[in-house]
């Protein structure tokens, strides 16, 4: 009982801390305001606010860590996943606020990546679905590096990354209350309180029109922190005895993550069919292509957050319902994510660009 009240005032004291953090970055004084150095590329909106989300998210990340440590007395050094998790978070921070302030080329940042993957190989955070461990290992930097990718790539209209991630963290924090992982419950409570905080706190400063963004720097932590969480309660769901154990956690997967993995498969697929980069900036977005379809940038941003809430909440039921699905069952439950990419890819075929 302890514990609770002490992670409830946690999460109290820890969004007004993100509030009054994210309020000083905004209204400081011009010398402290980072801005994207890259201003020439292809944007949905000006980049010339501050680029400051990231260094809250990085920020209450840490103090998430600290008061865990503190509060809850827990073996953070001793806990190699607790210490991976803070050095590929970290890495992935990096690597962000590099691309933000000296405009680094697609291979650095990729270099990184599958970096950060590597690393959370070696701290025994994989994806573990296969009976070859090989299997495992490359699977694991695929998603890694796709998910930092795609939340990246999602960061390209006010309020969307940060709303979307706020619903899947906190899907994942109710899988951790209700579900026994083997891990100290309490320090990834604290790690995804930390996180929520942030980006509601951020989102007071990001909904439409913006005062500042993520950034980089907020996105590769966030794609990084996500693809970890994804690994450890969504890949690696319990249950040995399940069915189809391999489409199963991968159901979950695109239900959990529907929005990014969505936006990232579409764009890349029209890219590539033009003969472009998936990787190079560009107006032609799931999220843009609502908006020529007529809707205003807040509603792009509550119908992608509507959609998302309704994908979790079949991912949860799923969960909760059903301990041993059959193959029917997880084909009705996939009918809902294939026809949201039918949906959002037939508009990036059917509803012309505008300027």
């Amino acid at each position: 009982m302890e514990t609770i009240i002490i992670t409830i005032l946690f999460a109290i004291y820890s969004f007004i801390f993100g509030f009054l953090l994210h309020r000083h970055l905004v209204t400081s004084n011009e010398k402290y305001t980072i801005r994207k150095a890259n201003i020439t590329g292809i944007r949905w909106n000006s980049q010339s606010k501050p680029i400051l989300g990231g260094l809250t998210f990085y920020s209450l990340f840490i103090f998430g860590i600290i008061n865990y440590v503190v509060l809850i007395r827990g073996n953070f050094l001793t806990n190699p996943v607790s210490i991976g998790i803070l050095l590929v978070v970290t890495m992935a921070f990096i690597i962000g606020l590099s691309d933000d302030l000296l405009n680094t080329s697609p291979s650095f940042k990729f270099a990184g990546q599958i970096a950060c993957a590597l690393m959370l190989i070696n701290f025994n955070i994989y994806i573990k679905i296969f009976e070859v461990p090989m299997l495992n290992y490359l699977l694991t930097i695929f998603w890694v590096v796709g998910m930092m990718n795609s939340i990246n790539m999602l960061d390209n209209m006010d309020a969307i990354t940060s709303s979307i991630s706020t619903v899947i963290f906190g899907f994942i924090l109710f899988l951790v209350c209700t579900i026994d992982f083997g891990y100290d419950r309490w320090f990834f409570v604290m790690l995804i309180l930390s996180a929520i905080n942030a980006l509601v706190s951020f989102l007071i400063f990001n909904w439409h029109p913006s005062k500042m963004y993520m950034g980089d720097n907020g996105s590769m932590f966030l794609g990084a922190l996500l693809a970890i969480l994804g690994i450890l309660f969504v890949w690696n769901i319990p249950g040995e005895e399940l069915p189809h154990r391999g489409f199963t956690p991968l159901l979950l997967i695109v239900l959990t993550y529907l929005i990014p993995i969505t936006d990232t498969t579409t764009v890349s697929i029209n890219r590539l069919l033009q003969g472009k980069s998936p990787f190079v900036g560009g107006r032609d977005h799931t999220t843009h292509h609502l908006s020529y379809l007529g809707l205003s940038d807040r509603q792009v941003a509550l119908v992608l957050i509507f959609i998302s809430l309704i994908s979790t909440f079949l991912a949860g039921y799923l969960l909760t319902h059903y301990s041993s699905p059959n193959i029917n069952t997880l084909l009705q439950f996939a009918i809902f994510p294939v026809l949201v990419f039918v949906f959002l890819y037939s508009l990036t075929r059917f509803v012309k660009q505008k300027k």
